[in-house]
């Protein structure tokens, strides 16, 4: 992971060089506050006061910054990314309207900018740090710990599937243990076939080293609130014997997005105290083809007891699901997240810059889009429609785990999923891209969260100290 511990720190008085934010409208007004040289210098860099533009202005022997914001009073969390990423290395400090801040929202993209995914190969083209000074310290470790949780989330789904299998997801848990305590039980083998049988069914095409499992982690004093974090870990998506085209497997590697959100959520949990009995349920599979793969037309038992008959073996990532989802409810849990890469359906419907969110109370609904639009990570809600529920009928098993028609394939999969959720349990489904096609100022192109922010600030202020 990038190593940002250092890139936020706060201010003491020492060195440093200013960053200026102005917009279009502030522009004129504060370029007649430099000097004909230091106009110049920004006339020919065609710096307006746009947004994410970067201006270097020469003063002395040194220069300052200036950086094109929406409104320099009112930060985002992306407004001084491109600055953190442009800027030469050094270390900075807002002056102005915007110091009055202390950065504020704005120092997640200032470190999340700073991210680079160098497992296999340098960045050469890499700056040195860029340091931001802040006079709001009491805001650092938490801003860290969530830009930790987003690049950790990026790490895991950059990483190709021979070096982020199952065991490897399984490691990631064991750190969280190795940090935070709790235990951690990992069922796998003969155990798995007989307590989580889809999860059995869909990885047993798997090779030895790849072979399938479901992790279940516990934290947390018994006597608070159960909370259950639930995330997809298909670490290679073949689409099994209904095999994708090439095109269509190049990204699978990211179908594991669902547990490196659900790993990267349970760590703030941890790491921040919430008052819960947390439970981390992460199956985990690699969709693989061979002589033993699962077949069109099979019909699979379940935990819960429920019949699938499988009409599509490449809807594999809400059958592990429906098994880690039915253990989560043997908790009894106040609440359940899950998060998914599950339909391509979403992404059609969204796009790839917002989650689709799936709940079953309108309240836990409300309070993730508060959390998330506070906290630029807004979700979007999805229904879950009883008249769906029909197209997931199947003539020989109690139900079929994807339907024949093209519509509705986001919401018909979160039918699915909640055929597997306890009665009267408060339920949220994200189904997330987890990659950006495009970069962004703060926001690489590749692996990335949707909704983790917007999950983690619903739960700090549901289960907060």
């Amino acid at each position: 992971m990038t190593d940002i511990k250092d890139l936020i720190q706060p201010d003491r008085g020492q060195d440093a060089i200013a960053i200026h934010l102005v917009n279009a409208d502030g522009f004129d007004e504060f370029a007649k506050t430099l000097s004909a040289a230091q106009r110049a210098s920004l006339t020919g860099q065609k710096f307006e006061g746009r947004g994410y533009q970067v201006g270097i202005v020469p003063d002395g022997d040194g220069f300052f910054a200036v950086g094109g914001v929406a409104d320099p009073g009112e930060l985002s969390s992306w407004c001084l990314a491109k600055l953190a990423d442009e800027l030469p290395e050094g270390t900075y400090r807002l002056v102005g309207k915007a110091a009055e801040t202390g950065a504020g929202p704005a120092m997640f993209g200032w470190l999340t900018a700073q991210y680079r995914f160098t497992r296999y190969t340098e960045d050469e083209n890499a700056a040195g740090p860029r340091i931001l000074l802040t006079d709001q310290p009491g805001r650092i470790d938490a801003v860290m710990a969530e830009a930790q949780a987003e690049m950790l989330v990026r790490d895991l789904v950059n990483t190709p599937a021979e070096d982020m299998g199952p065991a490897a997801l399984e490691a990631e848990c064991e750190k969280l243990v190795k940090v935070h305590g709790g235990e951690l039980n990992v069922t796998k083998g003969d155990a798995l076939e007989q307590g989580y049988p889809m999860v059995h069914a869909v990885g047993r095409a798997a090779d030895r080293k790849h072979a399938p499992r479901i992790m279940h982690l516990t934290w947390g004093s018994e006597s608070d609130p159960v909370l259950a974090i639930v995330g997809k870990g298909v670490a290679f998506d073949s689409g099994g014997l209904d095999i994708k085209p090439g095109s269509g497997m190049r990204l699978m590697k990211k179908d594991m997005g669902g547990a490196a959100h659900a790993i990267a959520l349970a760590g703030l949990i941890m790491g921040g105290r919430l008052k819960v009995r947390l439970h981390l349920l992460v199956p985990a599979v690699e969709n693989a083809i061979s002589g033993n793969a699962f077949r069109p037309g099979d019909v699979l038992n379940s935990r819960k007891g429920l019949t699938v008959e499988i009409h599509n073996t490449d809807a594999e990532g809400r059958l592990i699901l429906g098994d880690a989802l039915t253990r989560a409810s043997e908790e009894n849990p106040e609440l359940i997240i899950d998060f998914a890469t599950l339909t391509g359906a979403a992404r059609v419907a969204l796009g790839p810059d917002y989650a689709a969110m799936m709940a079953r109370k309108d309240d836990t609904a409300q309070a993730l889009v508060k959390a998330g639009k506070a906290n630029d990570d807004e979700p979007w809600r999805l229904p879950l429609p009883e008249a769906y529920r029909e197209y997931l009928k199947s003539d020989i098993a109690d139900i079929a785990n994807a339907h024949t028609n093209p519509y509705a394939g986001a919401s018909v999969a979160g039918l699915f999923l909640d055929r597997f959720v306890g009665e009267d349990i408060d339920w949220v489904h994200f189904d997330t891209f987890a990659w950006r096609p495009f970069a962004k100022p703060g926001r690489s192109k590749g692996g990335t969260a949707y909704g983790l922010r917007a999950a983690w600030h619903m739960l700090k202020n549901r289960f907060g100290n």
